[in-house]
């Protein structure tokens, strides 16, 4: 079985962008015949309880919240047998945090990114896409997540 997981890893060009160590790829190209699953816009659960429901306080930072994201896109691929190392794009929509003027928290993004992608235990790297909305579906969210995974043949 894991001749076959390292055939599949192979299979699947990831390449990063040039002269960086940033932890995304700059492309990622597929075999012909390759399973593709997209994953909706995945928002984060709520971190205290305790905090008013529908605020900032009730869901986290932006680095709690890409962290509950990430773990739910991780389980949302294990009901289908992938895995983060599957994916090969992610979207990011950050709201700005208003502990930071409004301004949205990139090095948040980046602490909660960097336990799941460009690790030892998981070294693949996804394409990646962060942006700055005005605003998410849930009351308190700064994070959005949509994924593609990708399966070679």
């Amino acid at each position: 079985m894991s001749l076959s997981l390292n055939a599949q890893a192979d299979a699947i060009k990831r390449v990063a962008p040039p002269g960086s160590n940033f932890p995304i790829s700059q492309l990622v190209t597929l075999p012909a015949g390759s399973q593709l699953t997209f994953i909706s816009g995945t928002l984060p659960d709520v971190a205290d309880p305790k905090a008013p429901k529908g605020s900032v306080a009730a869901l986290g930072n932006t680095e709690t919240q890409t962290r509950s994201v990430l773990k739910k896109l991780r389980a949302a691929l294990h009901s289908q047998g992938l895995d983060l190392g599957d994916i090969v794009q992610l979207r990011v929509f950050l709201v700005g945090d208003p502990a930071n003027g409004g301004a949205l928290d990139f090095a948040g993004l980046q602490a909660a990114y960097t336990e799941f992608f460009a690790t030892a235990e998981q070294p693949r790297t996804p394409t990646r896409t962060a942006l700055q909305v005005v605003a998410l579906p849930l009351p308190g969210a700064l994070v959005e997540i949509d994924a593609i995974a990708a399966k070679a043949p």
